[in-house]
């Protein structure tokens, strides 16, 4: 009988509690591969872990026997960072593996463009409405 194989991969976000700022640059690193070694030690994969001062992604590969919630648990657990509850996670199909990669690994930069779309939507809506009031 053939082997089966398995492909699961779960994206976590945590988010700081309170959304406060509080992952520095001087050491996210360090939280990192902290959380990476949690991940390790038990019996699973971190494919990508990136954030911002507030929230970290973290996209696992992990086992059919793997319980997320105890893998959720043990992260939170650790009390790296006042983690927010819950812990959001959610399934990505394989096709969706390297979209998920991307946006992990290019957290900062995605957010940056956000916030210039924010800000641009911003600034046009001032720029609209003054116009309107001239007339």
């Amino acid at each position: 009988m053939p082997g089966t194989f398995s492909q699961i991969y779960i994206q976590l976000v945590f988010a700081v509690h309170g959304r406060q700022s509080l992952i520095q640059p001087a050491w996210e690193e360090e939280l990192y591969k902290y959380i990476t070694g949690i991940v390790r030690n038990k019996d699973q994969k971190v494919l990508a872990i990136n954030g911002m001062s507030d929230h970290i992604h973290i996209l696992v590969g992990v086992k059919p026997s793997c319980r997320i919630s105890d893998l959720v648990r043990e992260i939170k657990n650790q009390r790296t960072i006042s983690l927010k509850n819950g812990g959001l996670f959610h399934t990505d199909s394989i096709g969706r593996r390297d979209t998920v990669l991307f946006h992990i690994v290019n957290q900062r930069w995605i957010m940056s463009l956000h916030t210039l779309a924010i800000r641009k939507s911003i600034i046009r809506n001032i720029h609209f409405k003054r116009s309107i009031n001239h007339f």
